[in-house]
């Protein structure tokens, strides 16, 4: 008999108290070692449509949903007696006629009508002609052809822009999906099915809900943190992504929540997996995200330790340093301040120049050390792409006598930088034979540096596979841009962007997108189009609040946070960001007034269960809560006043605009289903772009 779960139930049992969870681990292991122990408590729901619905008998209030057949049992949903029978006494599983997928499929008749959330109406209802159907246009063979059940067609042919969110939350993944994105403007794209499917559940989309649990320990992993349903089901996309061979170096990319850690997680255990000899990185900027990183792994792996003894999970620099101690020697880094130190020395032995000492450090920073110039020659003909001031050759050459001194200075201390760590490791690399990692896959790419791509680009020396990055150009917030193609990275035509967002509202998404372009361009000219990008869950739409004093802000924050407690959200799931620290403390008031506890993150801390997560706008990447407070949001806040000041040259603004509204961006981006943003007056330009919310057919 086959034994399966199914993404419903995963949800429900997220929503029930830890002691509750427990109780129904027990049975679930129970039915899966015996379904037919007369000791387990099987009752037939005799008022459910679909007639192999069953209750399993957890405790005295919780049941547990079961669709049991002769050769299968489902474990679909659990929760409270009267919930519980009442979500089985509303669906049935089927086999969609078209697509021969199995569903779980709301029956029409139980749902009395549609209603659509206040959220989304217009603010100022007014007479008006009949709103535009969206899908009147479609044949019913197109409609079913992208998973829409036979009995909601009627419904989906009579949605317009202000039903359809809240019929999407009816249909089946893959239905609300395609619809979704028809509706922006884009067309919908059917997983190929290569070989008929005799078993519904073996097709595509049934596999993003139903999987088979073959032990007890797989049970358990998929038990164990219910939440994480990426752990046991994956969109077709991203099954076809981490599964695919590639002849070179390859890239998934999306806009925020569209999964490509997730990817990126499941492609190294995917590598080791099929290659049992082979070694993989699995790798990213930070620390932190890497330790994010390594227990994402744990978990997806759970019953398999050994699996995972052959994928090292280091940050960039950790793995940076541990191989050039071994292959080239120790090192001692160079700080930011002995860099600005020898800078201003150096500076100051140069006579006659106007230079100063910020556009000198992000000179040497982005240019000369990023690309590792070594003489006069190679900076005089060094394209300074990202930097847009130009130089004459006569400025140049002063500059190099600057750069000469820091050099040698450097030389004399015995220090390095990052920058130069990762080029003589790429120079040991591709001069020997035996290389420190089979595959490489790398997070969060978009903010890679030149010397880590040259890196990389040794260690995958152009093998199949060897090389995998996942990363959103949206997102890029620490490095200058530049050509991957000219260091031997060319990922044209392996090339992929994400489309579902699983992690925020449609809401939050839409306003926050408006802070970027409908597409983000490479240097080498890769397109990642974020038009047809779809959210699969509605929520309200995210708060914007300008104040005349920081006190006020204070009060406002806090009021807005207390409400969201007492809908139920717990003080670890609440996120407070602001640009720099220097903005610290107005969270702190804020949070203080709430009557909440906070933990204050840096690159070692982490976030902390009972308290509120507050930070810097930097340290936002990679994390997820419930609802975030993007605070203090002032004018020459963002854009940061201070970098705006050291631009030497007005064009070089748009370099700064970018990045920092990238920054607004990856903090708006970190909430699942609140956002307020808040400012004191005069509030920034930014917030302007994100005030006016706009509908699913914009």
């Amino acid at each position: 008999m086959d034994f399966r779960i199914a993404d419903t139930f995963t949800d429900s049992l997220s929503r029930l108290t830890g002691d509750e969870q427990k109780s129904v681990k027990t049975t679930a292991f129970d039915l899966q070692l015996n379904p037919a122990n007369p000791g387990m408590s099987f009752h037939k729901l005799d008022k459910a449509r679909d007639k192999n619905f069953w209750s399993v008998r957890v405790s005295s209030d919780i049941r547990l949903i079961v669709h049991k057949t002769q050769g299968s049992l489902l474990l679909c949903y659990v929760g409270h007696h009267d919930k519980a029978y009442n979500w089985a006494e509303r669906r049935k599983l089927q086999t969609h006629p078209t697509t021969g997928a199995a569903q779980l499929v709301e029956i029409r008749e139980t749902v009395q009508e549609i209603i659509v959330p206040t959220y989304v109406q217009a603010e100022t209802p007014k007479p008006q002609a009949a709103k535009r159907l969206l899908f009147a246009e479609l044949s019913e063979d197109e409609l079913l052809s992208y998973g829409v059940p036979s009995e909601w067609l009627k419904d989906v042919r009579e949605a317009d822009e202000d039903s359809l969110l809240s019929l999407s939350e009816h249909l089946p993944a893959e239905a609300s999906e395609a619809l979704l994105e028809i509706a922006t403007g884009g067309k919908p794209r059917v997983p190929p099915v290569v070989a008929p499917v005799t078993n519904p559940f073996d097709h595509p989309d049934a596999q993003r809900r139903f999987r088979v649990m073959t032990n007890v320990e797989e049970l358990q992993r998929a038990l164990d943190f219910p939440w994480e349903k990426w752990t046991v089901f994956l969109h077709p996309e991203q099954r076809e992504l981490v599964e695919r061979d590639y002849s070179g170096p390859a890239r998934v990319s999306g806009s925020a929540g569209t999964g490509k850690t997730i990817v990126a997680l499941h492609r190294a255990v995917y590598l080791a997996r099929k290659n049992p000899e082979a070694r993989a990185l699995l790798t990213t900027f930070s620390d932190t995200l890497a330790n994010a990183l390594n227990t994402k792994l744990k978990r997806l792996l759970g019953n398999e330790p050994r699996l995972g003894e052959r994928i090292d999970v280091h940050s960039i620099p950790a793995i940076g340093l541990r191989l050039y101690k071994s292959l080239v020697g120790p090192a001692v880094i160079a700080s930011r301040d002995d860099l600005r130190g020898l800078i201003r020395d150096a500076a100051a032995a140069v006579p006659g120049h106007k230079f100063s000492p910020q556009f000198l450090f992000t000179e040497w920073d982005e240019i000369v050390d990023a690309w590792q110039l070594e003489n006069w020659d190679a900076y005089r003909n060094v394209a300074r792409l990202g930097r847009k001031t130009r130089l004459s050759e006569e400025q140049r050459a002063v500059l190099w006598s600057i750069f000469e001194r820091v050099q040698a200075g450097m030389k004399e201390r015995s220090l390095v930088t990052y920058a130069a760590i990762f080029t003589k490791l790429a120079a040991q690399i591709a001069g020997g034979n035996n290389l420190p990692f089979d595959y490489a896959v790398v997070d969060e790419a978009q903010d890679i540096s030149v010397a880590h791509l040259r890196f990389f680009a040794a260690l995958g020396a152009n093998r199949p596979n060897a090389l995998f990055f996942a990363g959103d150009l949206g997102q890029r917030i620490f490095q200058q841009p530049f050509s991957w193609k000219s260091l031997g990275v060319d990922i044209r035509g392996r090339s992929r962007t994400l489309r579902v967002n699983y992690r925020t509202s449609h809401q939050i998404r839409r306003q926050a997108d408006r802070l970027l372009g409908p597409q983000v361009t490479d240097v080498d000219g890769n397109i990642e189009d974020r038009n047809d990008t779809v959210s699969v869950f509605n929520g309200p739409p995210p708060v914007i609040q300008v104040l005349k004093t920081e006190s006020e802000e204070a009060d406002a924050v806090a009021m807005w946070i207390r409400e969201a407690a007492t809908i139920g959200i717990l003080p670890h799931e609440f996120g407070i960001f602001v640009r720099s620290a220097a903005q610290i403390a107005r969270a702190q008031a804020a949070v203080k007034k709430a009557g909440l506890p906070f933990t204050i993150l840096d690159e070692r801390v982490e976030t902390t269960s009972g308290h509120v997560s507050i930070g810097t706008m930097h340290l936002a990447k990679g994390l997820e809560f419930r609802a975030v407070v993007v605070m203090a949001c002032d004018d020459e806040v963002i854009p940061l006043q201070e970098r705006i000041e050291t631009v030497g040259d007005d064009a070089d603004l748009q370099e700064v605009y970018e990045t920092e509204r990238h920054l607004l961006y990856v903090a708006c981006t970190r909430a699942r289903d609140r956002l307020l943003v808040t400012s004191v007056e005069p509030a920034s330009e930014f917030l302007d772009d994100m005030r006016t919310y706009r509908k699913v057919a914009e």
